[in-house]
């Protein structure tokens, strides 16, 4: 308590010397003997013209109209060039050509040649990849079928007749039930199950 009793004390002393130095520094009235100039009364014609010349002396506050009316000059201090650059000696800079660049010639695309569907891959035409998710070791596709979406799993089967053996990144491998038979198509998003020509 000592410490805090201490803090108040020097806060108290602190306090009192501000009010005293805020009475001290209160200006008061004061008053004079005779006045310079009595009411009512005319002052000279020196004193208004020394009250005039007062007036028209340069303090900065009036704005001088005539010299709006004077020639601009140029600067004629040192200019600098602020697009230059500034680390660049100009003995040594080179003017750089512009590259012409050519457009690559066009390969003609190959014409689209009909595939030949087989008729154990022709009902997958109707299924279109729309995408995969892969939760865990498990990867799920999405197929489409007119308004209808299937997912198909490793070992599901789908369209009757078509098992998924092994779903990758890029391909589906399907087994037909009823034949054996081992259809690889790769999967394109947003394109129809087909097998590659």
């Amino acid at each position: 308590m000592n410490r805090q009793r201490l803090i108040l004390l020097v806060l108290v002393i602190l306090f009192a010397i501000a009010v005293f130095w805020s009475y001290r520094a209160v200006p008061r009235p004061r008053t004079v003997s005779s006045l310079t100039f009595k009411p009512g009364h005319q002052s000279k014609p020196a004193a208004a013209a020394a009250d005039k010349q007062a007036r028209t002396a340069d303090d900065g506050r009036r704005v001088k109209i005539s010299l709006l009316d004077q020639e601009p000059t140029g600067f004629k201090g040192y200019r600098r060039n602020l697009f230059k650059p500034v680390f660049v000696d100009e003995v040594k800079t080179v003017k750089q050509r512009p590259i012409e660049i050519k457009p690559s010639p066009q390969v003609p695309m190959p014409p689209v040649v009909p595939a030949i569907i087989q008729p154990e891959v022709a009902p997958l035409a109707r299924f279109t990849f729309l995408g995969y998710l892969k939760k865990g070791a498990v990867k799920t596709i999405f197929l489409a079928k007119d308004n209808d979406i299937l997912l198909v799993k490793k070992g599901d089967k789908f369209a009757d007749r078509y098992e998924a053996t092994d779903i990758s990144d890029q391909a589906l491998t399907l087994t037909v039930t009823d034949t054996g038979a081992v259809i690889i198509i790769p999967l394109i998003e947003n394109r129809a199950l087909a097998m590659p020509r």
